[in-house]
């Protein structure tokens, strides 16, 4: 392993072509600068530097070493930098995962937000579900994740999360305009005993949240399409194949023989943000401002 400061003595006599010079620079001893370079050469198992008149030149390990050592002292100067700008400003990556409608709908302004605000910040976005990617945030591979919690079945979280709701609205019953009761305002679940379903697929919120609304208006669901995004729903809801639960965020875009009615009882969705407690993350929160600040004092999803 070279010593850095061995190699910023190499490196400084590449740039003033004199060990005097160099020494100077470094505001230590000609002998001094002369020791490190020496052990530099041992360090690295060639000569480095060669008489040349009455001074010296690198040689050609030399020259390899000293552009390597430049660019490793160039790279060490911007992480002091970086590390001295934390306290002025948000930089760095920031590690987004989220469900779809959440992603779709509230990141585009936000992380236009973000980049106005903070040029600096790297976004990374994934999408999935919260069941698939909650080991990726407790992991530390994801900073921050946009969950679903339904009234009816509130997500279940890990401990050592801290937790903001960012949006919270009416799920709504979707049908085809071609079905009987399309026309309603409201619609009871009871009266859709006799129905197929979309819902995205079996252990993720949208779908245990439906079996639960089914069942306790008694009815047993069949569940004939299992797709994740609403909009690959709402399809097969166009053609009087199945009804869906969407939430108002996936209201659009949405096929035009697909009519929407309010549920009766009525029935919530909440989108959360999610990161771990035990992390300082100013991306996180500078996040989460963004995203405020693209929707603002919003309770209800109306964006």
């Amino acid at each position: 392993m070279f010593s850095i400061d061995r190699l910023r003595a190499l490196s400084t006599v590449a740039t003033h072509g004199s060990i005097a010079r160099a020494a100077e620079t470094l505001h230590i001893t000609p002998s001094g600068l002369s020791q490190k370079l020496a052990k530099l050469e041992r360090e690295a198992g060639h000569r480095l530097l060669e008489p040349y008149g009455r001074s010296i030149r690198l040689t050609h390990a030399g020259r390899v070493l000293a552009g390597h050592a430049e660019r490793l002292l160039s790279a060490l100067t911007s992480a002091e930098a970086d590390l001295a700008d934390l306290h002025d400003e948000v930089l760095g990556p920031l590690r987004i995962g989220g469900v779809g409608s959440a992603v779709r709908t509230l990141l585009p302004r936000a992380l236009d937000v973000l980049a106005e605000e903070h040029p600096r910040l790297r976004p990374t976005v994934t999408d999935g579900e919260a069941v698939e990617l909650m080991p990726s945030l407790l992991s530390g591979e994801i900073d921050l994740l946009l969950i679903e919690s339904w009234a009816n079945r509130p997500a279940f979280l890990p401990e050592g999360l801290t937790l903001r709701t960012l949006v919270s609205e009416d799920v709504c019953v979707a049908l085809s305009t071609r079905h009987p009761l399309s026309g309603r305002d409201s619609i009871d679940l009871a009266e859709l005993g006799d129905i197929p379903w979309a819902s995205c697929p079996p252990g993720t919120e949208p779908y245990e949240s439906l079996v639960q609304a089914l069942r306790a208006r008694g009815v047993e669901p069949e569940v004939r399409y299992t797709l994740t995004e609403h909009i690959t729903q709402l399809s097969m809801v166009e053609r009087n194949l199945a009804a869906a639960l969407v939430p108002t965020m996936s209201h659009s875009p949405a096929p035009t023989g697909v009519r929407f009615a309010h549920l009766r009882p009525g029935l919530r969705r909440d989108i959360q943000a999610a990161w771990l407690a035990s992390t300082e993350n100013p991306p996180v929160r500078a996040c989460i401002t963004a995203i405020e600040k693209a929707c603002p004092g919003r309770p209800r999803y109306d964006c």
